[in-house]
């Protein structure tokens, strides 16, 4: 019996090395995960992101971040990474094989806090109302008509005119436009637009393109509405 109880024993310590080993193997996997930190090995800034090439746990992986100022040597903690393969950078005219577009940076230990479930309504705080009255386009509509009726506008087409209050380029083969027009409706006044057109914070635009609804690209971005493949006038 003594012997049997041992092997039972062996084969228990087995399965939970073997399980913490799968667990261990999936984070390495996986890349980035909450809560990471690591040593920057080399630093390319561009006009709109800093790319950092980061010692983690022993391995390397590139990030992008909206753009900081950092220096090799420097400890960065970060999270909530956006895995990209085979990512195209045509500022900087480089592919990397993989990449993470990380919303989360700094040079300070990360909050333990747990994260807000609703990203969305994050990104509507960090991006302020602005001081702004624009014409609607003819035969177009606003951002407050937009949220006012959500479900009518869903894979419709429809134009709209703002300014724009915030510009990122090259994001998974887009352009990532935000424009407010000075309307809101519930809190929100602000409309994410993506495009393969490039403009600049402060122009006042006419953007046409197809509305969807509840869109949830991973990693914390997600848009209750946001039209897309959008072509400027």
């Amino acid at each position: 019996m003594k012997l049997k109880h041992m092997f039972v024993v062996l084969v228990a310590l087995l399965l939970v090395t073997a399980c913490q080993n799968s667990e261990k193997q999936a984070a390495r996997e996986t890349g980035v995960s909450s809560g990471q930190k690591g040593v920057v090995e080399e630093v390319i800034q561009a006009e709109s992101y800093t790319y950092l090439r980061v010692k983690t746990n022993g391995e390397d992986h590139w990030l992008a971040v909206t753009k900081m100022p950092v220096e090799t040597g420097e400890s960065v903690y970060y999270d909530n990474g956006m895995e990209m393969k085979n990512f195209q950078s045509e500022t900087l005219q480089r592919t990397f094989d993989r990449i993470y577009f990380v919303q989360n940076i700094s040079k300070q230990p990360l909050s333990s806090e747990p994260k807000s479930a609703t990203p969305d309504k994050d990104k509507r705080s960090l991006n302020r109302v602005e001081d702004v009255s624009v014409e609607p386009v003819s035969g177009g509509v606003t951002v407050a008509e937009l949220y006012a009726n959500k479900s009518g506008y869903e894979n419709k087409t429809v134009k709209i005119r703002g300014k724009v209050t915030k510009y990122n380029p090259g994001i998974m083969g887009r352009n990532w436009i935000h424009i407010q027009d000075g309307t809101d409706h519930s809190g929100h006044h602000d409309l994410t637009i993506t495009t393969n057109a490039e403009v600049k914070i402060g122009d006042v635009v006419t953007f046409e393109g197809k509305i969807a609804t509840d869109k949830d690209f991973g990693a914390g971005y997600t848009y209750e509405i946001i039209m897309e493949s959008a072509t400027l006038f």
